[in-house]
């Protein structure tokens, strides 16, 4: 059984978009892909990695009154 590489099939406008900016880059048109989803990646693992409170308020199943239950705030 041969390896083969995996194929991604992109919409045909996106692939001549991607190759008119190759041209105009003079850039082979896997290192315009390469570029941009590392672009991408950075951006949601910046994302993922940002605190959301509303996140934080939903992940508990606490009320108010039972989350402050027994603390004293002087």
């Amino acid at each position: 059984m041969q390896n083969q590489e995996p194929t991604i099939s992109l919409r045909p406008e996106t692939y001549e978009e991607l190759l008119a900016y190759a041209r105009m880059l003079k850039l082979p048109p896997e290192v315009i892909v390469e570029q941009a989803l590392g672009a991408f990646f950075a951006e949601v693992s910046r994302q993922m990695g940002e605190k959301n409170p509303l996140d934080d308020n939903a992940r508990t199943n606490l009320s108010y009154d039972e989350f402050w239950d027994g603390v004293d705030i002087e």
